[in-house]
Protein backbone atom coordinates (compact mmCIF):
# COMPACT_ATOMS: atom_id res chain seq x y z
CA UNK A 1 0.00 0.00 0.00
CA UNK A 2 2.74 2.80 0.87
CA UNK A 3 5.14 3.13 -1.76
CA UNK A 4 7.09 5.97 0.37
CA UNK A 5 7.48 8.29 3.16
CA UNK A 6 8.79 12.29 3.42
CA UNK A 7 9.96 14.04 6.45
CA UNK A 8 11.37 17.43 6.50
CA UNK A 9 14.66 18.79 8.15
CA UNK A 10 15.72 22.46 8.49
CA UNK A 11 19.20 21.07 9.81
CA UNK A 12 19.73 18.21 6.89
CA UNK A 13 23.34 17.18 8.01
CA UNK A 14 22.29 16.35 11.23
CA UNK A 15 18.90 14.90 10.23
CA UNK A 16 20.42 12.56 7.75
CA UNK A 17 23.35 11.47 10.24
CA UNK A 18 20.30 10.59 12.67
CA UNK A 19 18.59 8.18 10.68
CA UNK A 20 22.48 7.05 9.25
CA UNK A 21 22.55 5.43 12.65
CA UNK A 22 19.31 4.57 13.64
CA UNK A 23 18.13 3.03 10.45
CA UNK A 24 21.84 1.11 10.65
CA UNK A 25 20.15 -1.40 13.10
CA UNK A 26 17.37 -1.81 10.48
CA UNK A 27 19.38 -2.69 7.48
CA UNK A 28 18.09 0.39 6.18
CA UNK A 29 21.31 2.31 3.91
CA UNK A 30 21.14 5.44 1.87
CA UNK A 31 19.84 4.44 -1.43
CA UNK A 32 20.13 7.67 -2.90
CA UNK A 33 20.97 11.50 -2.59
CA UNK A 34 20.92 14.22 -4.55
CA UNK A 35 20.01 18.22 -4.52
CA UNK A 36 16.81 19.26 -6.16
CA UNK A 37 18.33 21.15 -9.38
CA UNK A 38 14.75 21.44 -10.68
CA UNK A 39 13.50 23.68 -7.68
CA UNK A 40 13.65 27.10 -8.47
CA UNK A 41 13.17 28.17 -5.18
CA UNK A 42 16.14 26.33 -3.30
CA UNK A 43 17.69 25.11 -6.53
CA UNK A 44 20.69 23.87 -3.50
CA UNK A 45 17.86 21.91 -1.77
CA UNK A 46 19.68 18.42 -0.36
CA UNK A 47 17.60 14.78 -0.50
CA UNK A 48 18.36 11.13 0.57
CA UNK A 49 16.05 8.27 0.94
CA UNK A 50 16.67 5.31 2.74
CA UNK A 51 15.85 1.65 2.80
CA UNK A 52 16.81 -2.00 1.99
CA UNK A 53 18.95 -2.49 -1.39
CA UNK A 54 16.82 -0.79 -4.71
CA UNK A 55 14.03 0.37 -2.71
CA UNK A 56 13.95 4.03 -1.82
CA UNK A 57 11.24 4.31 0.80
CA UNK A 58 11.83 6.92 3.81
CA UNK A 59 12.74 10.21 2.70
CA UNK A 60 15.12 13.43 4.32
CA UNK A 61 13.91 16.43 2.29
CA UNK A 62 15.80 19.84 3.19
CA UNK A 63 13.76 22.48 4.22
CA UNK A 64 14.36 26.31 4.62
CA UNK A 65 11.28 26.63 7.65
CA UNK A 66 10.01 23.81 9.81
CA UNK A 67 7.46 22.17 7.27
CA UNK A 68 4.51 20.56 9.11
CA UNK A 69 2.40 18.92 6.36
CA UNK A 70 4.03 15.64 5.52
CA UNK A 71 3.96 13.70 2.20
CA UNK A 72 3.15 10.02 1.88
CA UNK A 73 3.24 7.69 -1.82
CA UNK A 74 0.79 5.03 -2.09
CA UNK A 75 1.95 2.36 -4.77
CA UNK A 76 0.01 1.82 -8.17
CA UNK A 77 -0.02 -1.52 -9.84
CA UNK A 78 -0.06 0.86 -13.01
CA UNK A 79 -0.35 4.52 -14.68
CA UNK A 80 -3.75 3.99 -15.29
CA UNK A 81 -4.31 4.12 -11.51
CA UNK A 82 -2.20 7.39 -11.14
CA UNK A 83 -4.27 9.02 -13.38
CA UNK A 84 -7.17 7.78 -12.10
CA UNK A 85 -6.00 8.78 -8.35
CA UNK A 86 -5.43 11.94 -9.02
CA UNK A 87 -8.85 12.39 -11.09
CA UNK A 88 -11.24 10.91 -7.94
CA UNK A 89 -8.81 13.07 -5.44
CA UNK A 90 -9.74 16.24 -7.46
CA UNK A 91 -12.91 16.00 -7.84
CA UNK A 92 -13.09 15.21 -3.78
CA UNK A 93 -11.20 18.54 -2.50
CA UNK A 94 -8.06 17.65 -3.60
CA UNK A 95 -5.83 20.55 -4.80
CA UNK A 96 -3.41 19.66 -7.66
CA UNK A 97 0.60 19.83 -6.39
CA UNK A 98 1.47 17.56 -10.41
CA UNK A 99 -0.81 16.00 -12.44
CA UNK A 100 0.28 12.49 -13.54
CA UNK A 101 3.32 11.95 -15.16
CA UNK A 102 6.72 11.09 -15.79
CA UNK A 103 9.11 12.13 -13.12
CA UNK A 104 12.70 10.50 -14.66
CA UNK A 105 14.37 12.92 -12.36
CA UNK A 106 13.92 10.28 -8.99
CA UNK A 107 13.73 7.29 -12.46
CA UNK A 108 13.43 6.26 -15.94
CA UNK A 109 9.76 5.15 -15.29
CA UNK A 110 8.54 6.86 -12.51
CA UNK A 111 4.90 8.01 -13.00
CA UNK A 112 3.44 9.98 -10.48
CA UNK A 113 0.75 12.38 -9.43
CA UNK A 114 0.85 14.53 -6.60
CA UNK A 115 -2.16 16.45 -4.73
CA UNK A 116 -2.44 17.99 -1.70
CA UNK A 117 -5.31 16.87 0.67
CA UNK A 118 -7.74 19.03 2.91
CA UNK A 119 -5.28 19.07 5.82
CA UNK A 120 -2.58 20.57 3.08
CA UNK A 121 -0.64 17.30 3.35
CA UNK A 122 0.57 15.78 -0.27
CA UNK A 123 -0.33 13.05 -1.27
CA UNK A 124 0.89 10.74 -4.25
CA UNK A 125 -0.31 7.47 -5.90
CA UNK A 126 3.12 5.97 -8.04
CA UNK A 127 3.64 3.88 -10.42
CA UNK A 128 7.42 2.41 -11.28
CA UNK A 129 6.81 0.23 -14.49
CA UNK A 130 6.72 1.41 -18.42
CA UNK A 131 3.40 0.71 -18.28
Amino acid sequence: MIDHLSTYATDYVATKHFYEKAFAALGYTIQAEFVAKWNEHFPTQRMCAFGKEGKMAFWIIEVKEAYTPRHTAFAAENRAQVDAFYQAAMHSGGQDNGGPGLRPHYHEHYYGAFVIDPDGNNVEAVCHTPQ
